[in-house]
């Protein structure tokens, strides 16, 4: 039972309910969008690092329930009331798919087979340690990296848990593409490079990241998403996504 004062919020158009903090760390479209990359075949195994409250796999697999079969969707946080919450979230769907593990990424205490997964999925902390102004409500402050600021040894142990020539997607801040690149090198290749525009004519603030683990392939720069148009509304494409569950293709 979480000890946090919570909401239940409505997402994909009222398809799915999500119960998330009240203050602090919510839900956002990153991680809406995140989900709308992910298409695992059957079979194949999906990995939230940082899960939250659960939003990510939430999202997947309302999207793909009905056209996948035997895919493995777990989850890791190291905070109990957002793992509660996840768990909570995760309930209605009727079949149990969705399971979740504590665990602390930095401490590495996270108790899951190394080469196990064909998919890791992850919206990590945004900020360095001392860059913002600590946030009075502890799951936003450990979000935005007050806790958790390693990008690197967060990618690194991502990567560790993929199987050979599996696939590592992430959301994050655009001015963090340097640093996100630079902890893939060593260990992946191919990598997809898929900018998101709050509107057109804007920088873009978020990128969408995705590389194969042991490829050699080039990265590749993608023409991305705008997800408003000039007067405040979502664009028809992000419209579709956060409104009616459909698919982001960053590879195309």
């Amino acid at each position: 039972m979480t000890n946090i004062e919570t909401t239940c919020d409505d997402f994909l158009g009222g398809r799915i309910n999500l119960n998330q903090p009240a203050k602090g760390y919510r839900v956002t479209s990153d991680s809406v969008f995140l989900a709308a990359t992910i298409n695992p075949q059957n079979n194949q195994r999906v990995l939230d690092m940082g899960a939250g409250s659960g939003a990510i796999l939430c999202c997947l697999w309302e999207r793909i329930k009905d056209k996948s079969t035997n895919v493995t969707l777990h989850g890791v946080e190291m905070q109990k009331d957002l793992m509660d919450l996840a768990i909570k979230n995760a309930s209605q769907f009727s079949n149990n798919i969705i399971k979740y593990f504590e665990g602390d990424i930095f401490a590495n205490d996270i108790e899951l087979e190394p080469n196990s997964y064909h998919h890791v999925i992850s919206n990590p902390p945004y900020y360095d340690k001392g860059s913002v102004t600590t946030s009075p409500y502890q799951t936003k402050a450990l979000a935005h990296g007050k806790a958790m600021d390693d990008l690197k040894v967060w990618i690194e142990r991502s990567v560790r848990i993929l199987r050979p020539k599996g696939y590592i997607t992430l959301v994050h801040r655009a001015d963090r593409l340097d640093d996100i690149l630079t902890a893939l090198n060593d260990k992946c290749g191919s990598v997809i490079v898929y900018p998101l525009y709050s509107k057109q004519g804007d920088n873009a603030n978020r990128v969408i990241i995705r590389a194969q683990k042991g490829a050699k392939g080039l990265l590749s720069l993608k023409s991305g998403l705008i997800v408003h148009k000039s007067d405040g509304e979502y664009s028809d494409e992000a419209e579709n996504i956060l409104r009616h569950a459909h698919g982001l293709y960053i590879t195309k």
